[in-house]
């Protein structure tokens, strides 16, 4: 398992450098879905509903990235509150967990900070 998550953690954050939280390609949050599957042991149930809210996070953060500064951090606190709301739904406690932390990785190796 620790393997799967550290592979996966480097899938998330693959040549994360980005300085500038301007930068489009930051806010892109496309992952290999087969990958994270197998991090987070899913069922195929379990499968197509993360592929579905991730596409959905996908497309918010994508709007964030192309969105006037004065909003981008907002719209992205709720993209990623929605996306941890709904995947709570789905997976269980333990996928969960290593869920965010994979998210949470992602998001601070790319410079995009979240604001409660």
């Amino acid at each position: 398992m620790t393997i799967a998550m550290l592979s996966m953690t480097m899938t998330f954050a693959e040549n994360e450098e980005a300085k500038n939280v301007t930068n489009v390609e930051a806010y892109d949050m496309n992952v290999n879905m087969r990958k994270l599957g197998v991090a987070l042991g899913l069922t195929l149930d379990q499968m197509e509903a993360v592929e579905n809210i991730h596409s959905t996070f996908n497309a918010e953060m994508q709007l964030a990235a192309h969105a006037d500064e004065n909003e981008r951090q907002e719209m992205v606190n709720k993209a990623v509150e929605r996306d941890i709301k709904w995947m709570q739904y789905v997976l269980d406690e333990k996928q969960y967990r290593t869920y965010l932390l994979l998210l949470n990785t992602t998001l601070n190796n790319r410079g995009l900070s979240v604001n409660k």
